[in-house]
């Protein structure tokens, strides 16, 4: 069960504790904010690199070059003389391929993620997932990880959409959900998510738990910032 805990946010520059009105729409980041999927996302990069003769890295390593879809992925952990667009779609067809197979070796749900959603859907709040992922794979992912949470909309990386930080996600949910962006909160992991809240203007939320460290979360000043995902379920009231 969802425990008591501290609950972090921003005011006049410095930290309160406070509990505040109920949102009606959660929009979560995936990768480091639902699921830690970082293994599974550097064991296949890895593999393509590998399969196209180039050099390959520590999984710690991932945690900087994820965040803004695959093939910016894929751009970072290739050699900076390497980075060109032949080599992107290399390494993209053979990652895709064992992506498809292996995405679920390592990954899981962070900590009480499982009984955030559960809660969340109990009192009403609508829950969507906005993710650079690409489409099918976070379709894939997020129902077999959380069968028994009704999803608002599960979005990931599409043709013809820009990825975030651009807006486009955000307010495609918004429109789904038929939810003003003052009643909807964005919860996520990375600089990229918290670019993601200021563009769509929807409040924020950072999590430590995630593949980025506080510093990041907090450079960005957003509205709170979740030590569990307790937290979160606190800060909704």
């Amino acid at each position: 069960m969802i425990g008591e805990s501290r609950l972090s946010f921003w005011a006049a520059g410095s930290f309160c504790n406070k509990v505040v009105t109920m949102k009606k729409l959660v929009i979560f980041d995936l990768d480091g904010t639902l699921l830690n999927t970082i293994a599974d996302l550097a064991n296949s990069t890895n593999y393509a690199l590998a399969e196209n003769g180039f050099a390959t890295h520590q999984v710690s390593e991932y945690n900087y070059f994820v965040g803004n879809g695959i093939n910016k992925l894929f751009e970072r952990a290739l050699p900076e003389k390497e980075r060109n667009e032949e080599n992107i779609l290399k390494i993209r067809k053979a990652f895709l391929s064992h992506y498809e197979r292996h995405n679920m070796d390592h990954s899981s749900p962070y900590p009480g993620i499982a009984d955030l959603l559960a809660a969340l859907q109990e009192k009403g709040v609508m829950i969507a997932v906005a993710s650079n992922k690409y489409q099918a794979a976070t379709e894939k992912l997020v129902p077999y990880f959380f069968p028994d949470i009704h999803f608002v909309a599960i979005l990931g990386q599409r043709d013809g959409v820009n990825t975030k930080p651009d807006p486009a996600i955000v307010h495609d949910i918004l429109r789904i959900a038929q939810v003003s962006k003052e009643d909807a909160l964005y919860v996520g992991d990375s600089n990229v998510d918290m670019q993601t809240a200021i563009n769509s203007g929807v409040d924020a939320c950072g999590v430590v738990w995630g593949f980025r460290p506080v510093e990041e979360l907090e450079s960005y000043h957003p509205k709170y910032i979740a030590h569990t995902a307790a937290d979160i379920l606190e800060y909704l009231g």
